[in-house]
């Protein structure tokens, strides 16, 4: 909070009490006003919200009998003068809900209400600060046929765990951490700031861990955390792409003092098929077909993924190169249904005629008596 905003708050005024007030009348008053207008009370209730911040920043600066003498010295002054950080007017309202769910150090708001507001959400019992494990990383190699219909893996995981020589604490057998003199367990601390604000950051005596070890352990060196290996079942969805990076939320290294676990995030390698590609939802394959099959029209059989054949029709005239598609032969979508199957035809030319067959090819092409093909090619070459 500002200079201004203590020249322009009367924060007695705002508890309701008097300038005389002792400390457990002002801590009487903040409580009832607290009580009534706590937003985990009054949910989307902007006004009680605004009255309870009002009133913490009230009790923050009188119940501090240092930032109380500075704030009447102040007022009854009338003039500006710029407050240490950390000092009256280096902390922020937010910092009040911090303390509230004792983040902040147990000297915090949290004390102050006790029992008061338990409603589980946002209340802690544990001063040091909660902190997220690790997220984890893999890679598994599949085949083709499994990243089009799903599968499930099994990987060996390495990550961090608690340690279970001292259970997390860090400390040798018969011994406990102590909580850090320095930001009184809450693993933060308020840093030097721009301005009459001050920052949160971790604290550099313990590292943000609250604690500190004394007599560390010997299996994981003061630090609580030893590395563990599992084997863990995960599923590859239906539809994964080679390359793809699947999450798996939850499953990473476990957190400390009741933090969330980390996630793991699998890198998939899918093997090529010998047959069949992909694009996209679709599955796709080039078949052969004879010259006179693409001439003349023909049902051919082509292979699928599942193992069984469709028959399609390939019309008469079909040029080379040209695709057909099968609907829902394709791979499995996220929002249901299937993807089709693209069939691709490549007209095979023989190597080798027979005499026959050589004469019945140029009595064909005596008889169409095509014109040449490539007429109009150089005119368009010589086109600027």
């Amino acid at each position: 909070m500002s200079t201004k905003d203590w020249l322009e708050k009367d924060y007695y005024k705002v508890l309701g009490v008097s300038k005389n007030a002792k400390p457990e009348q002002i801590k009487k008053a903040f409580r009832r006003i607290a009580r009534e207008n706590h937003p985990d009370q009054h949910p989307g209730d902007k006004k009680a919200e605004e009255r309870f911040k009002e009133a913490s920043e009230a009790h923050d600066v009188l119940s501090d009998p240092a930032k109380r003498k500075e704030y009447d010295e102040l007022r009854a002054g009338g003039g500006f003068h710029f407050s240490r950080p950390g000092g009256a007017g280096g902390g922020n309202v937010n910092d009040v809900f911090r303390n509230m769910t004792g983040t902040m150090g147990d000297s915090g708001l949290g004390d102050l209400f006790g029992g008061l507001f338990n409603t589980g959400a946002t209340r802690r019992t544990n001063v040091r600060h909660a902190r997220r494990g690790a997220d984890v990383e893999g890679e598994v190699s599949i085949s083709f046929g499994e990243s089009v219909k799903g599968t499930t893996v099994g990987m060996q995981m390495v990550s961090d765990e608690a340690c279970p020589t001292c259970r997390g604490t860090g400390a040798k057998t018969g011994t406990v951490p102590r909580v850090c003199p320095n930001c009184q367990g809450s693993g933060v601390q308020t840093g030097s700031a721009q301005g009459v604000f001050g920052l949160t950051e971790p604290c550099p005596t313990c590292s943000g861990r609250g604690m500190i070890v004394d007599d560390p352990c010997t299996n994981c060196h003061g630090s609580g955390r030893a590395k563990s290996q599992r084997t863990m079942q995960v599923r590859i969805p239906a539809g994964v792409t080679d390359g793809q990076r699947i999450r798996v939320k939850g499953k990473g290294s476990k957190g400390e003092n009741g933090g969330a676990p980390g996630d793991l995030y699998v890198l998939v390698h899918v093997a090529e098929h010998p047959l069949f590609g992909r694009s996209g939802d679709n599955l796709t394959v080039t078949v052969p077909v004879t010259y006179a099959e693409a001439a003349l029209g023909a049902e051919i059989e082509v292979p699928t993924l599942e193992g069984g054949q469709v028959r399609l029709r390939v019309p008469a005239g079909t040029p080379n190169g040209r695709t057909f598609r099968v609907r829902g032969k394709g791979i499995s979508k996220a929002r249901g249904g299937y993807g089709d199957l693209l069939v691709s035809v490549e007209v095979q030319v023989p190597p080798h005629l027979s005499d026959a067959a050589r004469a019945a090819l140029e009595d064909y092409a005596r008889a169409v008596n095509e014109p040449d093909p490539r007429a109009g090619l150089a005119a368009k070459a010589a086109m600027r």
